[in-house]
């Protein structure tokens, strides 16, 4: 089956202790909650992987490492607040490659290519100019763009329970017709993690939370 023609960035840090899912410390430790980081990264960019996008990106904060696969093109993050870092991936992917972008996180493991997909064709065959998936704690965990715009993305107030609405909005505000994906949870805290490793008892996720769980 031939891909839509639109591009798959997936932005992320790189699992550093410390550094990533601060969030989870306590009750995990700093280590832990870098393994469990990497873990949930490394099925991201594989459910990623298997959806045949014209381009695959990750938009790196951080060094590369064997956690990444073979396809990706890797792109810096640039810009300050989260709002700015998303804004500069979509813009920096379409400047290099002018097809749609869709983006996603590194923090819901539990995606699969043919969700994944269902965002990208209607954005490529021109049906929609943006898709949003929502997150259960009020953000998002999916934004694409037919043709991104700054001016879409920068000072929407992300990490609150009303990121996803505002960003919303931004899209219905700018005239767009907005794909709506099924709402996901983002794991922010060990509740949800246990609850996403659940949905997903085979996944490397999964496995990296038994192994904490019985270290």
């Amino acid at each position: 089956m031939t891909g839509p023609a639109a591009q798959l960035v997936v932005i992320a840090k790189a699992p550093v202790p410390g550094r990533v899912k601060t969030r989870l410390t306590p009750p995990f430790s700093p280590l832990q909650a870098a393994r469990l980081a990497e873990a949930a990264l490394a099925d991201t960019l594989a459910a990623a992987a298997k959806v045949p996008a014209a381009r695959h990106v990750i938009a790196l904060d951080g060094a590369p490492g064997h956690w990444l696969p073979g396809g990706f093109k890797i792109i810096r993050q640039r810009g300050r607040g989260l709002d700015e870092r998303i804004a500069a991936a979509l813009g920096e992917a379409y400047a290099r490659l002018p097809v749609p972008v869709v983006l996603i996180g590194m923090d819901t493991p539990q995606v699969t290519p043919g969700l994944l997909e269902s965002a990208l064709r209607p954005l490529a065959d021109g049906t929609a100019d943006a898709a949003f998936g929502p997150a259960a704690d009020g953000g998002f965990w999916l934004l694409g763009l037919r043709r991104p715009d700054p001016a879409l993305v920068v000072g929407v107030p992300m990490s609150t329970a009303r990121t996803g609405a505002a960003q919303l909005a931004r899209l219905a505000d700018a005239g767009l017709r907005v794909r709506r994906l099924p709402c996901r949870l983002d794991v922010d805290s060990a509740a949800d993690a246990d609850a996403v490793a659940e949905q997903i008892p085979g996944s490397r996720f999964a496995a990296a939370l038994r192994a904490v769980y019985s270290a």
